[in-house]
């Protein structure tokens, strides 16, 4: 399985930091076993699990973004999943706002910062394969 995080390039620092963040958090409440359990140092402390895969940070314009969302959404790929974070989503003061904003909002009018990608190898890399790693 691979997952991948792409999102706006033209984002500053923050917003790159805290879409990235919302996006990985959803996906690890969404998909079990993606975090390890804890585990102990040698002087006996415990450390949390983190994630045992890899997620790459990839960048593309917002306009990108969208198309990919959109194409895959039309797909219905059941081998992916995928998770979105919008402007809609970053500017809500709460869950219950989104949420209230969200069934007031027609799909066309949304504007992604990011979305995550997860699934087989082989078909993530078939949306992904020509999008360049975010620096």
């Amino acid at each position: 399985m691979k997952t991948v995080i792409i999102v706006d390039n033209e984002l500053p620092l923050g917003l790159i930091a805290n879409t990235s963040a919302a996006l990985g958090l959803s996906l690890g409440s969404n998909i079990a076993g993606l975090i390890g359990p804890p585990v102990k140092d040698n002087n006996e402390n415990i450390h949390l699990g983190i994630t045992n895969i890899n997620m790459p940070i990839l960048s593309a314009t917002r306009e990108q973004i969208k198309k990919i969302y959109n194409n895959l959404k039309a797909e219905s790929n059941s081998e992916l999943i995928v998770i979105d974070f919008s402007t809609l989503a970053q500017q809500s003061k709460s869950y219950d706002d989104y949420v209230n904003k969200m069934e007031n909002e027609d799909a066309d009018g949304l504007s992604y910062l990011g979305i995550c990608i997860y699934g087989a190898k082989g078909a993530v890399n078939k949306v992904t394969g020509n999008i360049s790693t975010l620096k």
